[in-house]
């Protein structure tokens, strides 16, 4: 393999390779512009030719990142969800393409993708207001590298240049939720109102959102006290599609004295109002609907929180927060991990352990007070008896 090098500016330089056409046999030249010193240059010129004795090297192309991020959209479409393909596609058109797509596919370096993250944290927001938050720029990073990883494997990239890019910190934020007594009277406030079965069933069940949108009475048994999640509901720019729970699995939950209870009362009362409108309620009738029967969007059951919560003096949370509400009450009150786990849908018990892990020292603490108390009965039982 041959190369040299040709001034051609102060400064700039031509990199000209000899490469044999694999077809033909002929040999042709291949040139690439390098901006340095003269040593840099034999040095990259030298990397080129290594590059092309062990077969790692990729011919350059004229493809820019915008024109290759589009492409690999495309292709990864069919292997993800809608919301997830829109989800890629708006952090790469508002976020990845402003920073680095002009740059040609090939001459994206991991200085340049670092100066990107720096600048998307201080003055990333598309409306001129400050940065983005380390949490979106990680997730940029995710997706550029994942994307980047599918050129090297179409050849087009000999490595990853964003192997070598260390992606901002992203400080671990407490959870926020209710605890028992602000949980009891959410359930007080709430009574009479539409949306107290999906509070029952965040608080006291562990479901997520597009899950309690998804029930539908068939998947729940009232006299045997328990509920099957078999689906979940997600909104895309197309409507709602109805997909397998997060974990690709469905579960059982247990119900509750007050949540059985309440799902009979709701029952009834929403077979009366379906009739008034001319419906039959059925075992497809969806557990949370409009006044009409038809299901609502998660979007919707989310602003009917905010407006319900609105109504009284508890501290604005998520929706969302309430299933960690549910995680925490029952890991406070001695439920072993695993059983938890399973009632909220992980997928491991790790992850319940590593979100809920402030919950843990507090069963510690109990568990070595059981442990202690154990001992001690035992300790009594074998001292001897005073005789006479």
């Amino acid at each position: 393999m041959k190369g040299h090098i040709r001034e051609r500016s102060p400064g700039h330089w031509a990199i000209v390779l000899d490469i044999r056409d694999p077809e033909t046999g002929k040999r042709r030249r291949k040139w690439h512009n390098f901006a340095g010193t003269k040593r840099e240059a034999q040095v990259e010129c030298a990397r080129l030719i290594a590059e092309l004795a062990g077969g790692s090297y990729v011919e350059p192309a004229r493809t820019s990142v915008a024109e290759f991020l589009e492409r690999w959209l495309a292709h990864v479409g069919p292997q993800i969800s809608p919301r997830t393909r829109e989800r890629y596609a708006e952090i790469i058109r508002k976020n990845i393409v402003p920073a680095l797509g002009a740059l040609r596919l090939t001459k994206v370096r991991p200085a340049q993708i670092s100066d990107a993250y720096v600048k998307a944290l201080t003055a990333g927001r598309r409306d001129g207001r400050g940065g983005l938050s380390p949490g979106t720029v990680v997730y940029m990073h995710r997706l550029l590298k994942h994307a980047l990883a599918q050129a090297v494997r179409w050849e087009m990239l000999s490595r990853n240049p964003a192997d070598a890019v260390r992606p901002p910190k992203v400080e671990h934020v407490a959870l926020t939720t209710f605890d028992m007594a602000q949980t009891a009277t959410l359930v007080e406030a709430l009574r009479g109102t539409r949306i107290l079965i999906p509070v029952l069933l965040g608080a006291l069940c562990g479901l997520r959102r597009g899950e309690i949108v998804a029930l539908k009475w068939r998947h729940i048994d009232l006299d045997a006290r328990k509920l099957t999640v078999a689906e979940s509901a997600e909104q895309t720019a197309t409507g709602i599609r109805y997909k397998p729970p997060k974990s690709g699995k469905g579960r059982v939950v247990a119900l509750s004295d007050t949540v059985t209870e309440a799902l009979r009362k709701h029952r009834t009362s929403q077979a009366q109002e379906l009739l008034r409108v001319g419906i039959r309620q059925s075992d497809a009738s969806f557990i949370y609907t409009r006044a009409d029967g038809e299901p609502l969007q998660p979007r919707s059951l989310t602003r009917a929180w905010e407006q319900a919560l609105k109504g009284t003096t508890l501290p604005r949370i998520r929706f969302h927060d309430l299933r960690h509400a549910h995680a925490t009450h029952l890991l406070a009150s001695g439920v072993h991990p695993k059983v938890a786990s399973e009632r909220l849908g992980h997928s491991r018990i790790g992850i319940t352990l590593d979100l809920y892990s402030h919950v843990l020292p507090g069963m510690q603490e109990d568990a070595a007070t059981r442990v202690d108390d154990a001992l001690r009965q035992a300790l009594e039982k074998r001292a001897p008896k005073n005789v006479g």
